[in-house]
């Protein structure tokens, strides 16, 4: 997978988070493929990513994620063969994804309030070039504040 190909792969990623659509958010995933966010329970498998990104989507239904960057982590041989060029398998290669989410909490039991985050998620990729693994990573105190979560004194 090129730079450019990556690029793309990750632009329609951040537009199948923003779709409404869990199964197509689903589809970048290999079909035993993981999900976990921060340090959470880990969704594993097609079925279960699509349920997890359906709460989000259902939570915040004019969720928008936006790319901000994305690159192959390491030397970016991502196929290993020298070269350089990634034109051949990318299995057990990684790169970071980083996004930009906005919405407002107006799903079911919805508080009205507005999320504006940047994380970001470092995927691996399987040999098919799907994402074997994502691990996301967002600041969950900054969520908790804008989500009017109060933590205990």
């Amino acid at each position: 997978m090129s730079d450019a190909r990556l690029r793309e792969f990750a632009t329609r990623y951040a537009t199948a988070w923003s779709t409404q659509d869990p199964q197509r958010f689903a589809a970048f995933y290999t079909e035993d493929g993981r999900l976990q966010i921060n340090d959470g329970d880990s969704s594993i498998g097609r079925e279960a990513i699509a349920a997890t990104a359906g709460v989000f989507m259902a939570a915040f239904p004019d969720m928008i994620v936006d790319l901000v960057s994305v690159a192959f982590d390491g030397d970016g041989d991502v196929d290993g063969d020298g070269d350089g060029d990634g034109d051949g398998d990318v299995d057990g290669n990684t790169a970071t994804f980083h996004w930009h989410w906005t919405g407002t909490n107006n799903g079911p039991g919805g508080t009205g309030l507005q999320v504006d985050m940047t994380g970001y998620e470092v995927w691996t990729f399987g040999p098919d070039g799907l994402i074997k693994e994502s691990k996301g990573h967002l600041d969950q105190a900054e969520y908790d504040r804008q989500m009017g979560v109060v933590g205990e004194s």
